[in-house]
């Protein structure tokens, strides 16, 4: 079943007790741009009130060209099996994911492996393509997204998909934000530019709700 982006929600944690420890030195500050800002969709410049596009007379417009108005059938983008930060030592194996019963977006329960939210954007389309993996499993130890609370703006990202194309990337922003202020509008949205969203659990851990408060979310535009 086809979820709304604006449904899911991050959870991203399995410890259950006390975690792994991680979290011992302070939450590094944010880096780049905001969030938000990173997300945004260029606006196209407005037309000035009572001003429209300048049209050619009739006369010099060309003929008009017919054409079938059914869409022309395209082939759907090559899903994503592989992400690498070398920056920050991850390379892991991508799974295609979708949402669990409780309204949380599903991840593999390999702390080693990354989730693709697969009923969002594939990588290089219009729109965010959201990675996700757990920061940590008491039994696992910590997961190969850990190292993301130090992504620098720069850091380059590579992503394989199943047709062995690969996608180049650039970090522009790294924040840690409270769950319930995430914007999930922007973070799992359909349209706009390229862009790609990692995410992971960050912030101080919650004893009595056995998760962790924040997200660590690094958005990334493509490489020229």
């Amino acid at each position: 079943m086809r979820r709304a982006a604006a449904g899911v929600v991050l959870g991203l944690s399995v410890a259950v007790g006390a975690p792994v420890a991680w979290q011992v030195t302070e939450e590094p500050v944010a880096a780049g741009a905001s969030v938000e800002r990173a997300l945004s969709a260029p606006v196209p410049p407005s037309v000035p009130s009572g001003e429209g596009p300048a049209v050619a007379p009739a006369s010099t417009l060309p003929p008009v060209t017919v054409r079938d108005a059914a869409p022309a059938a395209t082939a759907p983008a090559p899903v994503p099996v592989r992400l690498a930060v070398p920056a920050l030592g991850i390379e892991a194996p991508v799974d295609p994911v979708g949402v669990r019963g409780d309204g949380q977006m599903a991840l593999p329960d390999d702390v080693d492996r990354v989730g693709w939210y697969r009923f969002g954007p594939a990588p290089g389309t219009a729109g965010s393509t959201v990675l996700a993996g757990h920061v940590d499993d008491r039994d696992q130890g910590l997961g190969v997204l850990a190292p993301l609370r130090d992504a620098a703006v720069g850091d380059r990202i590579e992503v394989i998909d199943a047709a062995g194309a690969a996608t180049g990337w650039r970090v522009v922003s790294r924040d840690v934000i409270e769950k319930r202020a995430l914007p999930l509008d922007q973070l799992f949205g359909r349209a706009g530019p390229p862009r790609l969203v990692l995410l992971t659990c960050g912030g101080p851990f919650l004893p009595d709700l056995g998760a962790y408060r924040d997200n660590v979310v690094v958005v990334a535009e493509p490489l020229p």
